[in-house]
């Protein structure tokens, strides 16, 4: 039962939404490098600039991937607003043949609850988290090379177990995702292309303070919030051969997470 030290060795993955070294998507590059995957990273700088956060250095998020990369693997990177329905098929074009898409990249902010949505805020994060990712993948499968193991990874966010307050497009358009899932899965398993999504929990992705975990720490059994890594880990081994009977699934990695709360608070 050896197992290869570079599982991904040979293989090549997209990565959308690679732009900040606190980021999720940094992290499941990070780790795919260090598997030996030759990797494509998208970033849309625009988007974290105009968020709390800020924007991040986009040399040192690559220079981060390819420290953890073998010496011979390719580490590129390519710009693409998603809102753009043109953009997914010109990504996959400018990526060349790839092995392994993951579609990391969403909206955030513009949401609220029912009672203060707009037309437009449902719209716009409908077209970014879900149509994009669709769209990417109907770009993926038009490229995939016969032959040829493929795996599409979707990120969902938890909301069939739980309330998202708050969040009614974030989480109507995530949804979507999960829902579609088992569909492009059995579409695809003919083409040798597996599908699944990941809910990767509450994830600390720089914006957790103190006083944010002093009040949802007793929802987690494990004494800490979900780190960009432990997502990462699952989404990385799902491009492995070990993985390579799992398809149509929602998997959450959430640390045991409980979703409860005294109302009114």
């Amino acid at each position: 039962m050896a197992r290869e030290p570079f599982p991904l060795r040979g293989r090549t993955a997209l990565v959308t939404g690679v732009s900040r070294r606190a980021g999720i998507g940094f992290a499941i590059a990070r780790t795919m490098a260090s598997y030996g995957a030759n990797l494509v990273l998208h970033h849309y700088r625009p988007h974290d600039e105009q968020q709390d956060w800020g924007a991040d250095d986009l040399g040192a998020v690559l220079a981060g991937v390819r420290d953890h990369a073998l010496p011979d693997a390719t580490i590129t990177d390519l710009h693409a607003d998603l809102a753009d329905p043109l953009a997914p098929d010109r990504l996959l074009a400018a990526a060349g043949p790839v092995d392994v898409l993951v579609c990391n990249h969403a909206l955030t902010g513009e949401d609220g609850p029912l009672g203060a949505l707009t037309a437009h805020e449902l719209d716009r994060h409908w077209v970014v988290n879900a149509r994009s990712s669709i769209l990417l993948a109907q770009a993926f499968a038009a490229q995939h090379v016969p032959g040829r193991d493929g795996l599409v990874v979707f990120m969902t966010s938890g909301q069939a177990l739980g309330p998202m307050p708050g969040e009614v497009a974030y989480a109507a358009s995530k949804a979507a995702l999960a829902g579609i899932t088992t569909t492009l899965a059995d579409q695809l398993a003919d083409e040798g292309i597996r599908v699944n999504t990941v809910n990767p929990g509450p994830v600390d992705t720089g914006y957790l303070t103190e006083e944010m975990w002093r009040t949802v720490q007793p929802m987690f059994p494990f004494g800490r919030f979900g780190k960009p890594d432990d997502p990462a880990r699952l989404i990385a081994w799902l491009a492995t051969d070990e993985a390579r009977w799992i398809t149509g699934q929602v998997l959450n990695t959430e640390g045991g997470f409980a979703r409860w709360r005294p109302r009114g608070n």
